[in-house]
Formats: C-alpha cells, structure tokens, sequence
C-alpha cells in the first residue's frame, strides 16, 4: 500500500475512531475540503475543527472504501458510508472522493460527490417514468 493510500485510510479512521489522528499533518495549511452536499472548508485547522465540531454530533459507523484510482497528482476514492446523528437521523450513501496531493503528499483539496442508495429503474413498468416519490437526499 502506498503511503497516500495510507493516508485516506488514516482520514477514514479517524472518523470511525472519533479520533484526530493527525489532521494536521494530513492536510496542507492551505487545504480545501468540500461536501457532498454544500459546506467547504478552507485550512487544515478549519478542517479541525469540523472534525472535532462535527464528532459531538454525530458517530460514523461505516466508512467503507471500495477502491482508491491514482494519477499523478490525484486519487479518487469510492467509498459506502453510514452516520447517526445525536438526534437520531441515520444516513447511509455511496460516494467518491477526489483528492488532490501536493508535492509532500499532503491533501490540497478533497470533494466528495454523493450517491443514493435508493436505485431502481423508473421504466421497468414502461415508456413512461414512475419516480418513486422519495425527496432527493441533499445532493
């Protein structure tokens, strides 16, 4: 395993542990990390702080990764991902990440797109579409 393989695995299980193990030595000064579904964060101690912030609301019970795709510069991470918040919403959903290194294996940027695990095919009745009439999860 890579050493930025090592590194996503780290993030990842500093949010199953609750634990900050090292986030500032993960993320460059000058880092960016975006959302799936909207909240950007710029600094590795604003990053922090989500971290630390974010963890007396909620615990991550699932992070899976499924497989991590590397450029020169870039990796791509395919994740399952499961959270209970404090007053008790549940969240479960696929996702990617696309991570950017600096020149020190640091992560610069990191965005994370989302995925509902609710599919099914509207057409399976016909021409025409039956949405399920679920509300669209945030992204």
């Amino acid at each position: 395993m890579n050493i930025r393989e090592q590194k996503i695995r780290l993030w990842f299980d500093m949010w199953l542990q609750k634990n900050d193990l090292g986030i500032l030595d993960l993320f460059s000064d000058d880092a960016v990390y975006i959302e799936s579904w909207g909240p950007e964060y710029k600094g590795a101690k604003k990053i922090k702080h989500w971290f630390d912030e974010w963890n007396t609301r909620g615990t991550v019970f699932v992070w899976d990764i499924k497989q991590m795709i590397h450029t020169e510069d870039k990796t791509i991470v395919e994740w399952y991902f499961e959270n209970k918040m404090n007053d008790g919403k549940v969240e479960a959903f696929d996702g990617v990440s696309l991570v950017r290194w600096s020149k020190d294996d640091e992560i610069e940027f990191l965005k994370e797109f989302g995925c509902n695990c609710n599919r099914y095919d509207p057409y399976r009745n016909g021409a025409t579409p039956e949405f399920s009439g679920e509300s669209s999860m945030w992204f």
